[in-house]
C-alpha cells in the first residue's frame, strides 16, 4: 500500500475505531473513496466491537452461573482490541489485530 493511500484513509481508519457508530459512519463515509487503508482498519475496527459485545455477554453468563466478579474484566476485550487497532491506524501500519484478525 503506497503513502498516499495510508495518508488519505488515516482519518477513517481511527474514526473506525471510535465506537461502534464511528465504525459505521467510517464505512458510509468510504463507500465513496474505498480507501484499501481506510477498509482494512474499519473491516478490523468491526472485528474487534463484535467480539467486544459476545465477550460481554459471555461474561455476563459466567457471573451470573459462577459468581467469579473477576471475570468483569473481560468487557474490556473490545475496547482493548481497538485500542491496539487505532494505534496501528495511527502509525500508519497494516496489521491485524490479536486473536480475531483473522476472522472472515
Amino acid at each position: 500500500m503506497d503513502h498516499n493511500t495510508i495518508e488519505e484513509g488515516k482519518t477513517m481508519a481511527i474514526i473506525s475505531y471510535v465506537t461502534l457508530i464511528g465504525t459505521l459512519a467510517a464505512y458510509f463515509m468510504n463507500r465513496n473513496q474505498k480507501n484499501e487503508f481506510a477498509t482494512f482498519h474499519i473491516g478490523q475496527a468491526l472485528r474487534a466491537w463484535i467480539t467486544g459485545i459476545i465477550v460481554s455477554f459471555i461474561a455476563a453468563l459466567l457471573i451470573m452461573f459462577t459468581g467469579i466478579s473477576a471475570l468483569s474484566y473481560l468487557q474490556y476485550a473490545g475496547l482493548i482490541l481497538a485500542i491496539i487497532g487505532a494505534i496501528n491506524a495511527m502509525n500508519g501500519k497494516v496489521e491485524k489485530i490479536p486473536l480475531v484478525g483473522n476472522i472472515g
